[in-house]
């Protein structure tokens, strides 16, 4: 038990610490309110392999999450940056506590991505 609660502690830690390492990189380029989900969003953030609309809006749905536990605008963009592959995507999913289904995002990641994610 103290274990779990530790790796949670840890992965809190290190979310932390890459907010506020966003926070000094400057403004984001861009929005959470309003933004898309169609084929041009697929593009405009680097994924290269099959659209499907479904499996975006729900990896999208994990940075709106961990948007609205921060509330830092620029962690939307950092999450879905490079077709969801990035550090802040997986601090995310630390933070929500989905790295029991890491797996699953892989394989979504990789159909959206066209490559084998980094995840």
């Amino acid at each position: 038990m103290q274990q779990l609660q530790l790796t949670r502690m840890l992965a809190c830690s290190l979310f932390v610490s890459m907010i506020i390492a966003s926070l000094l990189t400057g403004p984001s380029s861009g929005l959470v309110l309003g933004h898309s989900l169609n084929k041009r969003s697929f593009f405009e953030i680097q994924c290269k392999g099959v659209y499907d609309k479904s499996i975006f809006a729900r990896l999208d749905r994990i940075c709106e999450d961990c948007y609205n536990l921060f509330r830092e605008p620029q962690l939307h963009s950092l999450c879905r940056k490079n077709c969801f592959t990035t550090d802040y995507f997986k601090g995310c999913l630390d933070v929500l506590l989905l790295q029991d289904e890491m797996e699953k995002y892989q394989t979504w990641i990789k159909q959206l991505h066209g490559a084998e994610p980094g995840v």
